[in-house]
């Protein structure tokens, strides 16, 4: 067999695992913002269907880590070729995980349905998973374009998610030193908060991989974090 033959196999096998991480991408996206809109509007239904889609996105991770690994030992790529397998190993990662905080968001809206809603509460968490999905989207496009810039912007927003998980945060306890009764309401959309917060993160680690992707080398920066709630002694610690 030739080299240019191998390689050419070569290249369409990183053409493969690229075209399923982007499908896995926009299955991720939808996910976020599927699961805000049904926690807005309380729209069970649609809340279902997000936990239902979740598996397609698990599926999609499989899929990746068993052509990263055969593509490995076949192929047995150095350099660059070989940080992008690596990559999008990682990058799979992140996006499960994000799917996975996504279906908890869902399941947790079918059972506030059946609460009382806290005032505002929704929306803010909506506004706070759509800059979690416009991150989503830039970093994508930011591996795409192999645009380290894009991704290190991205990184920097992680701060804004951050500082809207603190508002949010200190709302809720307000709500509940204010009327007990809407304790247990306030602790499920405070997980919902601290689980956007987190989808947060994993973009950044997203973004993180696209710059030694480009780079060979991760950041040498400490990202910047903005969670102000497991530091300030004024309030109690969250689980």
């Amino acid at each position: 067999m030739s080299n240019q033959h191998i390689a050419s196999a070569f290249d369409r096998d990183l053409e493969t695992i690229q075209a399923r991480i982007m499908k896995m991408g926009g299955l991720v996206e939808r996910a976020i913002s599927d699961a805000a809109r049904s926690l807005e509007t309380r729209d069970e239904e649609l809340a279902e269907e997000v936990r239902g889609r979740d598996k397609a996105i698990d599926i999609l991770e499989e899929e990746i880590n068993e052509e990263a690994a055969r593509v490995i030992a076949l192929r047995a790529p150095t350099a660059g070729d070989l940080r992008l397998v690596l990559s999008v190993i990682k990058i799979s990662a992140n996006l499960e995980r994000i799917g996975d905080y996504a279906k908890n968001m869902a399941k947790r809206t079918s059972i506030l349905a059946q609460m009382s809603p806290v005032s505002g509460s929704p929306a803010a968490l909506r506004r706070m998973a759509r800059e979690v999905e416009a991150m989503l989207k830039d970093v994508l496009d930011a591996y795409i374009q192999r645009d380290v810039n894009l991704a290190y912007e991205v990184i920097q927003r992680d701060q804004d998610v951050d500082q809207m998980y603190n508002a949010i945060f200190r709302e809720f306890l307000t709500f509940m030193m204010e009327d007990p009764r809407k304790i247990t309401a306030c602790m499920h959309l405070h997980f919902i908060a601290k689980n956007t917060e987190r989808m947060g993160d994993h973009v950044t680690s997203i973004a993180e991989q696209v710059i030694y992707l480009v780079s060979g080398e991760m950041p040498e920066e400490p990202r910047p974090k903005g969670d102000e709630t497991s530091t300030d002694s004024s309030i109690a610690p969250t689980s």
